[in-house]
């Protein structure tokens, strides 16, 4: 992410399972893979993490302060020439510093800041082209493994409003700039079931 210091992600394993490593120290980066899910062949995905500490003063529904410890990521196409002027001009400017348009829409999963609700939906304060949805909250949910099972395209349909379109990454992030702390999370293998 331009101007941004890179979380250190790693494969390893935790407490006996396959896991990728996320070390973040005040950064921000995320490790992405490509695909191509038609809207069609959408299902369920299942998808576990191991968060080690609650990030103190973080809040999602805040521009500045939106780090999360541990997040899911899922990106869909869609027509750009629907996103609104602003959105246009902050695509094209994105598109400008990093060489890479974003995604139309993302629908993020995250380990959500004290005083979140399981299940609370968040727009991005900076963008309404990123929604997310928090699973878990407060230390009792931390060190241990969280397992999660996602219908993918109901969740979009709630998140957006609308019919998801083409499903072309999916990534995991564990960031820590804005609040200018250190985070550690572990990420299972991401299953998905037509």
């Amino acid at each position: 992410m331009p101007g941004k210091r890179a979380t250190q992600y790693v494969w390893t394993v935790k407490e006996g399972r396959p896991a990728l490593e996320a070390r973040a120290d005040q950064s921000a980066s995320m490790m992405r893979k490509r695909l191509e899910v038609a809207p069609a062949d959408l299902g369920s995905v299942s998808f576990s993490w191991w968060v080690q500490d609650v990030l103190a003063g973080a809040d999602l529904g805040t521009a500045g302060l939106g780090d999360a410890p541990a997040r899911v990521l899922f990106a869909f196409s869609g027509d750009h020439a629907r996103l609104t002027p602003r959105t246009r001009m902050m695509f094209d400017l994105a598109e400008t510093l990093s060489g890479e348009r974003p995604p139309f829409a993302t629908l993020m999963y995250v380990f959500g800041h004290e005083g979140a609700s399981p299940d609370q939906l968040f727009v991005h304060p900076r963008t309404d082209r990123v929604r997310k949805i928090v699973l878990d909250v407060g230390p009792e949910q931390t060190r241990r493994w969280r397992m999660h099972r996602r219908d993918l395209a109901a969740d979009f349909r709630r998140a957006f409003g609308e019919e998801p379109g083409m499903l072309v990454s999916v990534a995991v992030m564990t960031d820590a700039d804005n609040t200018q702390q250190g985070a550690r999370a572990w990420y299972g293998p991401i299953e998905f079931t037509p």
